[in-house]
């Protein structure tokens, strides 16, 4: 443990890891709230056709990770009407999930030379974070947490209640697509970290463990930042101690205390009904 920080790798690991963290844990909140998970789970299958497709030609994973991730915000947004009809938009979702697969499938056939890239984008690769990766992890999150931040209130309306928002005034269909674009955003950067498969650990978990644990919109975030950042550390401390790769750890941790507050909830309500 003396020398965890005395290895560069480790300090690049610990900034970047915080800041996608960070990320995760704020965005993961707004995706939970607003039911999108299934959309993160499908820009993060994009951002796998994009970074692979982007090793095959020669490009940065990371451009191609933003670019594809972008375009399928747009995607979703336009075939589902920006989320108007949450049917129509789990079905447009789906559709644009199907489609990243099928070329991202087709990359990885093309580009047999490219096996390493697609492996770290596929499992994450926090511990071979450059210090151009950790620069444009630190450019991306200011903005994106700006924007978040500025546009929390109307925001947290229109994803309680969307009807009433729009029926106030609330741009629920602009606050729709931003959404999904800072989602595409936060979802490129946090693949570097614990990869497409795993990118639940970090946007889902924490978010669903703070709106168990409270039910006070900013106590929530706060927890589900506290909560990622947590995951994050402990994952990379236990990477660094044993031979066993970082997002395992990060996912199985937020794994486990998601299930110890879910049976502590139940155990509750037993208790209260026993009573």
């Amino acid at each position: 443990m003396a020398g965890l920080f005395h290895y560069h790798f480790m300090q690049n690991a610990f900034i970047a890891g915080t800041i996608v963290a960070v990320l995760a844990g704020v965005v993961g909140y707004f995706m939970v709230l607003r039911s999108q998970s299934f959309a993160g789970h499908s820009l993060a299958n994009v951002g796998f056709a994009g970074a692979t497709g982007a090793a095959l030609f020669g490009v940065a994973p990371l451009l191609g990770l933003f670019v594809s991730g972008v375009l399928a915000a747009f995607g979703i947004h336009w075939l589902g009407l920006g989320g108007r009809s949450s049917r129509r938009s789990d079905v447009a979702t789906g559709a644009v999930f199907t489609a990243s697969l099928a070329l991202g499938f087709l990359f990885v056939h093309l580009s047999t030379a490219q096996a390493n890239n697609i492996y770290n984008v596929l499992f994450g690769n926090v511990m071979g974070i450059s210090d151009r990766d950790v620069l444009i992890t630190g450019i991306t999150a200011i903005p994106v947490l700006a924007v978040v931040l500025l546009a929390a209130r109307p925001l947290l309306f229109a994803s309680v209640d969307p009807i009433v928002a729009e029926a106030r005034g609330v741009p629920v269909r602009r606050l729709g697509l931003g959404f999904l674009l800072v989602l595409a955003l936060v979802v490129a950067v946090a693949v570097q970290v614990v990869g497409v498969l795993l990118i639940f650990a970090l946007l889902v978990t924490p978010a669903a463990i703070a709106r168990r644990l409270s039910t006070h919109p900013m106590v929530e975030i706060i927890l589900s930042v506290i909560l990622a950042v947590v995951f994050t550390w402990s994952g990379l401390v236990a990477g660094y101690l044993t031979p066993f790769p970082v997002s395992f750890f990060i996912t199985t941790f937020a794994f486990g205390f998601y299930l110890l507050v879910h049976l502590a909830s139940l155990l509750g309500r037993t208790g209260r009904l026993l009573l």
